[in-house]
């Protein structure tokens, strides 16, 4: 059910329930290990996560957690809780980069592959050149447990780039809206599985020059409009068709 209290980010509760949804159905799912944020439409310093504990086919709009940059709960009405590693991670981003409202998080076989080779991502496809001179690379310390420490380590790496390959954990992607981030997502999945793909072969490699590397870049980055923003639309149609309820 609708929260009435909360009906200014309704909108982006049904988004960020929706890409919980879609990535259970394109298989960007580590059981109830990964997760999704989205910030707050009203004020800037709060966010959404998903419920400890749910398959991500399992969220909905009314039990995504709302908390601070602190890690305190603010929907206290919420009986869930909110993954710890979760919340590091993602307060890392969203405090320190005010023009990423999205952040994903996922443990994807290709981005795992990719960001565990010493070269990490290589520009050989269309759909990586997207992303040319804008990776940032974190290397494996475990768990984090100093969540400070941790915290600003992830927040250097990722620097004023959209996408970071945390080394031999999994990948975060950024985008200004959920859409873009879910897309952003995706693209970055078919460039990591076709440079897998490529490497495989053991075959000479042709790949672009830099200056045409930089050029796709630039008309990327001047399609006038945020990726995902056409996109975004059609992604949700396909819950529609299929009946999912992500907005109650």
């Amino acid at each position: 059910m609708k929260n009435s209290n909360d009906n200014s980010d309704w909108n982006t509760r049904c988004d960020l329930a929706a890409c919980y949804r879609l990535c259970h159905y394109f298989g960007f799912t580590d059981r109830i290990n990964t997760h999704i944020s989205s910030r707050s439409d009203t004020k800037s310093e709060e966010f959404f996560l998903n419920p400890v504990g749910l398959l991500f086919d399992e969220v909905k709009a009314s039990n995504l957690v709302k908390l601070n940059m602190m890690g305190e709960k603010i929907d206290t009405n919420n009986k869930y809780n909110f993954n710890e590693a979760g919340y590091m991670i993602h307060s890392a981003v969203l405090s320190n980069r005010q023009d990423v409202n999205c952040v994903i998080h996922h443990h994807s076989i290709a981005s795992m592959t990719v960001g565990a080779l010493r070269q990490g991502l290589m520009f050989l496809t269309q759909h990586s050149l997207q992303f040319y001179k804008s990776v940032g690379y974190h290397p494996y310390n475990g768990f984090g447990l100093d969540i400070n420490d941790e915290k600003n380590r992830l927040a250097n790496d990722l620097g004023n780039h959209s996408i970071l390959f945390m080394q031999n954990h999994g990948v975060l992607i950024c985008g200004s809206t959920i859409g873009e981030a879910f897309c952003r997502m995706d693209d970055l999945e078919k460039a990591c599985k076709a440079q897998v793909a490529i490497l495989s072969t053991n075959q000479d490699i042709i790949g672009p020059s830099e200056a045409v590397s930089e050029l796709t870049k630039s008309q990327y980055d001047k399609l006038g409009r945020p990726a995902g923003e056409t996109e975004w639309p059609a992604m949700k149609r396909i819950l529609e068709r299929l009946g999912v309820e992500y907005k109650s």
